[in-house]
């Protein structure tokens, strides 16, 4: 599965005051049993019925319900505000040569599904505009609405502004939750089918440059109000980035999407990079890998291009995953616990055998002493409870060296200190400390990896080690934080489409990723979200207003949670 995705925050860059929040929110009447019964979002336990038995107040949720207008009009964007779910592949003009897609795609309309996305903030922006002391009803215009863009998974809410006079209205509490992260497309395809990928998101990317060219209309606590959008499309993986821009994949030499590098340069010079790579640059790379304009081979073409092999069809934010960076971080520790084990430092080529019975003894030591089972692959949880003081300790004990011993630990504690920075929403408030000294220790990290380690990094070092080093002090100084854009709220909706799908959704084809897609975007639901905390604790008020046999086993589930 390959899924898109983007959600909103928002405020006003100019004072005003809110005049009531809506009334009537939270009403307990058996028009809101079915909406109840839909999503039971806050703890985590969702209790859907089928989608044709959706109610009046449900369908108001989805995208399509409200009325809205774009001045100047978008172009190429159908001007219906009534669109719900359509064909992914809308809008693509495909030519003569364009391969075809070959993919089951389906998605919202990109601005009627903003549309919805601010609808669902409604009281959050009348809240935000009384707690902010501003008069509603001369705050109409003025409105900066901050999306961030995923693939791989869902967008999350983040909000950013500015001009003259800065009052920030809404901020998601949990960037990085997957309550934050409303779908916009879903696919069944390889991410890695550069075709098909730029036939469904193609016309995404066309319908977001419109919406950036003009400004939306929209009623909100019965006035009308403008808003304009902005686009950071920060949530991927490396992966994903490489695909989208026309770089090689991640084993390629040149191992970084923000720099130049090659694998070898960032090996010798672990910490002295710069942010060089952009959109824009790397399209003019590509036109001359497409046209070869000096005659080249092959390799000094490649040189000349830094790895662009592909033409770019979608805008990111040279940026670091934090999440990515944690799993790529910890799968480098678990491989240089292994190396320590077995002394490799004295070893040249040791065999299969050898190593598997290093990481044998790696794991059964994780085991017993810190209660980690083996994985096949490294996941966030893990790759957080791997790197700790406390696991290098129990490492250390199967190191035969003290001097060794003493290394490890060293690198863990340096990269403990570092961490932070890249993990918090506000490294300047929440780690000031670890932020001032980040590049002290990223230097000290790099030394012991080319002098200690150096069996390990000579002539070599991995994509998200090279980052860590290198570039996040520049990305924190350009946008003040790595972490507030990490991706966990991408994987965790990964979980929720294959329950979604397997739970929810009927099995015909033709009608699952609209069933999926629908019951996703009412679990994201703030409206929701906020009746379902009201009610939490009101199965028995509930009861009064429905049949009480038919009901009478949710009710118990309820009253469980």
């Amino acid at each position: 599965m390959f899924s898109s995705a983007a959600n909103t925050s928002l405020l006003p860059l100019h004072p005003a005051v809110c005049l009531a929040i809506r009334v009537n929110t939270f009403q307990s009447c058996s028009q809101y049993h079915k909406m109840y019964r839909t999503v039971k979002a806050t703890s985590g336990c969702q209790i859907f019925q089928p989608l044709n038995t959706l109610q009046a107040p449900e369908k108001e949720l989805l995208p399509g319900f409200h009325q809205f207008e774009w001045q100047p009009a978008l172009k190429n964007v159908s001007t219906s505000c009534t669109v719900g779910i359509i064909n992914g592949l809308s809008g693509w003009a495909s030519s003569v040569d364009d391969f075809p897609a070959d993919t089951t795609t389906l998605r919202f309309q990109y601005d009627v599904a903003l549309v919805s996305a601010l609808k669902d903030l409604e009281e959050d922006i009348l809240e935000g505009l009384r707690e902010s002391g501003m008069e509603d009803r001369t705050c109409t215009s003025g409105f900066s609405v901050m999306i961030k863009e995923s693939c791989d998974g869902m967008g999350d809410v983040s909000e950013k502004h500015g001009e003259v006079e800065e009052v920030t209205i809404f901020t998601e509490p949990k960037p990085n939750s997957e309550l934050s992260c409303k779908p916009l497309c879903l696919m069944f395809v390889d991410e890695s089918n550069h075709e098909t990928l730029t036939a469904v998101l193609g016309p995404i990317v066309a319908e977001r440059n419109a919406m950036k060219e003009s400004r939306l209309i929209l009623s909100v606590g019965g006035l009308p109000r403008s808003f304009r959008f902005h686009f950071r499309g920060t949530g991927y993986d490396e992966k994903m980035v490489r695909e989208v821009e026309g770089l090689e994949a991640s084993g390629s030499t040149y191992v970084c999407t923000l720099c130049d590098s090659t694998r070898a340069e960032a090996s010798k010079n672990m910490v002295l990079h710069s942010i060089t790579r952009s959109h824009e640059e790397n399209l003019d790379r590509y036109e001359i890998w497409r046209t070869n304009p000096f005659s080249e081979s092959v390799e000094e073409l490649r040189d000349r291009v830094k790895g662009i092999s592909a033409k770019p069809f979608m805008k990111t934010q040279p940026t670091m995953d934090a999440l990515h960076c944690d799993i790529g971080n910890a799968t480098e520790f678990y491989k240089i616990f292994q190396d320590e084990i077995g002394e490799v430092y004295r070893k040249v080529n040791p065999s299969r055998e050898e190593r598997r019975s290093w990481r044998a003894a790696l794991d059964k030591q994780l085991r017993t002493k810190m209660k980690l089972k083996p994985l096949m692959r490294m996941n966030g949880n893990y790759a957080r409870r791997l790197m700790t003081q406390e696991v290098v300790e129990v490492i250390c004990e199967l190191v035969p060296s003290e001097e060794r011993r003493e290394a490890l630990r060293e690198l863990m504690r340096l990269y403990i200190q570092m961490k932070p920075v890249w993990r918090a929403t506000c490294p300047a408030k929440e780690c000031p400390d670890q932020l001032c000294s980040y590049s002290f220790n990223s230097q000290r990290f790099a030394d012991l990896l080319s002098s200690t380690f150096k069996y390990r990094y000579n002539g070599k070092i991995t994509n998200y080690l090279h980052k860590t080093l290198a570039h996040v002090p520049e990305i924190i100084e350009r946008d003040r934080s790595i972490g507030a854009w990490a991706s966990e709220g991408n994987e965790s909706v990964n979980k929720l489409f294959r329950r979604f799908r397997k739970m929810n959704a009927r099995q015909l084809k033709a009608f699952e990723l609209e069933d999926v897609l629908k019951h996703h975007w009412l679990y994201t639901s703030k409206y929701l979200q906020k009746f379902m905390e009201a009610h939490k604790d009101s199965a028995k008020a509930l009861q009064a207003t429905i049949d009480p046999e038919a009901s009478q086993d949710y009710i118990n589930i309820c009253l469980q949670i």
